[in-house]
């Protein structure tokens, strides 16, 4: 990405600087390639510049195209009190971000705004619709620096995402403004770890370097290295994912030799703190102690030229410490998901040796912190570029945005219910199994739904003008934005016992993954076991008939799962496929079918799944 875009940028950059922070460094952050210094004097006169500067950077993660408040339990952050309650506080939005942001940068002359990935994909209708370009033009009036990119990135191919980057009207769409043609991103998305299968190199920039008045920091962007088992095989296709710790060290080596020395990783993979609250400290009782997942290992194989880490991925809230190879303190951090939370992080740069003071570094819960997570509040003013966007996008995606698809009785919960049977899942599948069941349709028995494809919740109270229990098409698109195909395949039982078993072990014993399952199949899970005993197979039944290993099923579910996604080898092992509606259209059928004003749908039980704890 050429730094023109970043030049054009700098007044106002330099105007909306960032403030906030605490003061004592550590981390760094980044700004395209070749970007020149932004802003001139900033006080310093022709005094010598001190030894040591201050740089804030400012970050986020998984914004997920949400542009407009998140409703209901997906736009709440949970915050510890004194007094050891928790409150929750409606939090996000790209108005309130916008404005967080700015206020943040103002009185820091050096402030870089970075992203952890997955800004686009899996979007609500209002960014979902238009391919994501709505949000991407809200990130450049953002004035993001630089973001990796996400497994959601990929949602759609390379080409797409190499079209968000560069600009230029869909191929398939257009353009959809008259007059209008699509910019493209004013920041450089960091793939180091993703490379095309012919060529071997990376099929977007690896890296870049923010620099300003002798000031360079750069930034290394990856993607987890698991991205082709939870992303449908067309979007990573001729695309190879490496190894998350030797990419990053790659390249950190490659910009030690350039001379830079301060270095920030921007990481789409992450962690579960042990508790929900966004102020958790997670440096309880000791570095990184209150921390678990994959981000733990990779930050301690990490080289110690890498000074801080961004990460994301988990859609989880942590500022912690974990120590680098050298025992040297480095920062992880990730702040929660749909721009509810934003990191204020200062790194102290010494001039002399070009690189980050870490000696130093506190964890935003100690007494002297240099990094901490902030809510996006929805009571600050909105920014009023942010609402004009907004309302523009709103007016064009408006004909079919705020069709009615149903009626509901109260909230059904998805991506807000933490328990492992979901009421909004029960709901899908049910959908899904009704419009496949007749014979020429796939003739399936049962169906199963991912639950990281349930994206929000469906929530009673109304969040436009159509009223209260009204669901829009808008809002089920919300729920499900991937429009997947689905599928009806034929699996013996001994499949589906595997493909259950699969939920608990192998690549999901650590992080299980609970399929969602539609009415008549019941079991029950024993979280008390581990790994596949976790699944007690003599409870597994079908409309109260013991599932038979030899006998053939006819399953439905979307192309995701039958590619084995997930870590569900089983179910990618189906013969006699048929592809049937998408996803979507089968939930808005079910929907029209089973409510009306007068009789709305009320939320299903959880009674198929029996958890023993």
């Amino acid at each position: 990405m050429s730094a023109t875009p970043q030049k054009n940028r700098a007044s106002r950059r330099v105007l909306a600087a960032a403030a906030g922070l605490a003061t004592v460094g550590a981390l760094v952050a980044a700004m395209p390639a070749g970007a020149q210094d932004r802003g001139h004097g900033h006080g310093h006169g022709h005094h010598t510049p001190a030894r040591t500067v201050d740089v804030q950077l400012l970050s986020f993660n998984d914004l997920h195209g949400n542009l407009e408040p998140p409703a209901g339990s997906a736009g709440n952050v949970t915050e510890t009190q004194a007094d050891g309650t928790t409150k929750t506080i409606p939090a996000g939005g790209v108005e309130y971000l916008a404005s967080s942001l700015r206020t943040a940068r103002k009185g820091h002359p050096y402030s870089i705004t970075a992203a952890g990935g997955d800004m686009v994909g899996a979007s609500p209708l209002l960014s979902g619709l238009f391919h994501d370009e709505p949000t991407i033009e809200a990130l450049n009036k953002i004035d993001l620096d630089v973001t990796s990119v996400g497994n959601h990135e990929f949602d759609e191919g390379a080409v797409e995402l190499a079209r968000l980057q560069n600009g230029g009207c869909h191929p398939v769409e257009g353009c959809y403004e008259k007059g209008k043609k699509f910019q493209g991103a004013d920041f450089p998305y960091l793939a180091a770890n993703v490379t095309d299968e012919k060529t071997g190199k990376p099929i977007l920039k690896p890296y870049t370097v923010w620099k300003k008045n002798g000031v360079k920091i750069g930034f290394i962007g990856v993607t987890l290295e698991g991205t082709p088992n939870i992303v449908t095989a067309n979007g990573v296709k001729g695309l190879k994912f490496h190894d998350e710790i030797e990419t990053v060290n790659k390249y950190a080596k490659e910009l030690d030799r350039q001379g830079v020395k301060s270095i920030v990783a921007l990481i789409h993979e992450g962690g579960a703190p042990a508790s929900s609250a966004y102020n958790y400290n997670c440096d309880s009782p000791g570095a990184g102690d209150g921390i678990s997942g994959p981000i733990v290992d990779i930050a301690k194989g990490i080289s110690p030229k890498v000074d801080a880490l961004v990460t994301g991925h988990t859609h989880q809230a942590y500022v912690c410490t974990v120590p680098d190879p050298a025992g040297n303190p480095r920062l992880v951090t990730s702040a929660s998901s749909f721009g509810k939370l934003y990191t204020d992080t200062t790194l102290t740069y010494d001039r002399r040796t070009k690189d980050i003071v870490r000696t130093s570094v506190k964890s935003s819960s100690s007494s002297n912190p240099t990094s901490a997570n902030h809510i996006v509040t929805r009571d600050q003013p909105k920014a009023t570029d942010m609402t004009a966007l907004i309302a523009r996008w709103n007016t064009l995606a408006a004909p079919i945005s705020n069709r009615p698809q149903g009626f509901i009785s109260a909230d059904i919960n998805g991506r807000g219910s933490t328990a492992p049977e979901k009421p909004l899942g029960n709901l899908i599948a049910d959908a899904q199994l009704e419009g496949l069941a007749p014979a020429d349709k796939g003739g399936a028995v049962v169906a199963f739904m991912n639950p990281g494809g349930i994206r929000a919740d469906l929530v009673y109270k109304s969040t436009g003008n159509e009223g209260d229990g009204v669901v829009t098409y808008g809002e089920s698109f919300t729920v499900q934005p991937f429009t997947n195909m689905m599928n009806v395949v034929d699996l013996t039982g001994a499949q589906l016992i595997s493909a259950l078993q699969q939920q608990v072990s192998g690549a999901n014993e650590a992080s299980p993954k609970i399929l969602q399952v539609s009415k008549g199949l019941t079991y029950t899970l024993d979280m008390t076991k581990t790994g596949a005993a976790r699944v007690v197979v003599d409870t597994i039944k079908l409309n109260g008939a013991a599932i038979d290993p030899a006998k053939t099923y006819r399953v439905a579910m979307n192309e995701f799962l039958a590619g084995g996604g997930d870590g569900f080898a089983a179910l990618g092992q189906g013969t006699d496929k048929l592809v049937g509606a998408s996803d979507l259209d089968l939930f808005n059928a079910y929907l029209a079918a089973h409510s009306t004003a007068t009789a709305p749908l009320a939320p299903p039980a959880t009674d198929r799944i029996t958890v023993i704890q």
